[in-house]
């Protein structure tokens, strides 16, 4: 493992997009740019390469792959700060730090080509792994204590608002049906036991029968959807005026919910129909992108992993007002 060289196994997703959306909110002295999912460090790599008067500060909850990323960036010495954190938690890093704000904020969603790869992590439906699927490994419960504790109601729900899985309730039967008989373990008992809950009409098309029980289990094992709930307005708020947010997302449930916050900072508060706009209730972002950026020809035959992809960017172009700022539970409104 030590031995793994990130670059070789990590293409960033569209990379020189990142770059030139970024571009503007570097044109600042000493500007920060918090990457809030490290990874294997390619889009950092390409900030620090691009852009030689930026510092970053890379988020991940995985060690293993702030480790790797830290190697990787190694050259770059100070410039590159990693930090074993969620990204919800970025204006406390940057507070550590001794940082006031971030001139740039880059969220590139989901499950990082390192997990994926690593058959043990359990993460991928292809290979037989222990059912674990937790991105950091050191805490919380894995994807085994979801499938053999939670009742059947509670898979269908998960299955259904995670999965956007038509089979959900086949499957959760059947769930409930194996462990009775032995807690599962591995994934390959889980794909087994999926594959044999959906018809064999509906196998022949949308990809592997597993992939949406999969998403769904990672997602509840690691409570993205919550945390990234969080993470937008945090992240927001860590922006210096100027600064811009760029959020590459995979799937619809997260496209939705970054397309919602940034519209929100880009549409004014104000009660409709009053004659004259309150400054206080005026738009705090300006969207840069219109609508969602997916990536091109060129892009999918370099890196097939960005086929999914949806990008969103947005600069923040005055303060949050105050009746709009995020309430954080043990944060104090700025």
């Amino acid at each position: 493992m030590d031995k793994i060289d990130a670059a070789a196994r990590h293409t960033p997703v569209l990379l020189q997009r990142c770059l030139d959306l970024l571009a503007p909110a570097f044109e600042v002295d000493a500007p920060v740019m918090v990457d809030s999912t490290l990874g294997m460090g390619g889009h950092t790599e390409g900030v620090l390469r691009a852009f030689p008067h930026v510092r970053v500060v890379g988020l991940d909850r995985d060690p293993q792959a702030l480790e790797l990323a830290g190697r990787r960036l190694a050259p770059f010495g100070d410039r590159f700060t990693g930090v074993h954190a969620v990204y919800d938690e970025i204006r406390d890093v940057l507070a550590r730090l001794g940082l006031p704000a971030a001139h740039g904020v880059l969220m590139d969603l989901g499950v990082s080509s390192l997990q994926l790869d690593e058959a043990e992590r359990g993460f991928a439906y292809a290979q037989d792994a222990p059912l674990d699927m937790r991105m950091d490994p050191t805490t919380g419960r894995t994807a085994a204590d979801v499938l053999n504790t939670y009742d059947e109601r509670d898979l269908v729900r998960i299955l259904r608002a995670y999965g956007e899985e038509r089979f959900a309730p086949r499957i959760a039967r059947s769930i409930v049906a194996a462990r009775a008989k032995a807690p599962l373990a591995r994934t390959g008992e889980l794909v087994d036991l999926v594959r044999a809950s959906i018809p064999a009409a509906a196998r022949k098309t949308g990809g592997h029968p597993a992939k949406r029980t999969f998403q769904a289990l990672r997602i509840e094992v690691n409570a993205e959807l919550e945390v990234l709930e969080r993470a937008l307005p945090e992240s927001i708020e860590a922006l210096a005026v100027g600064g811009r947010i760029v959020v590459e997302a995979y799937q619809s449930l997260e496209d939705r919910l970054v397309k919602r916050a940034l519209a929100a900072g880009a549409t004014s508060s104000a009660p409709p129909g009053l004659p004259v706009e309150p400054e206080t209730h005026a738009p705090y972002l300006r969207l840069v992108t219109r609508g969602a950026e997916e990536a091109d020809e060129a892009e999918l035959a370099r890196n097939p992993r960005s086929a999914s992809v949806r990008l969103r960017a947005a600069e923040r172009v005055r303060p949050t007002p105050d009746h709009l700022l995020p309430r954080t539970p043990g944060r104090r409104a700025a």
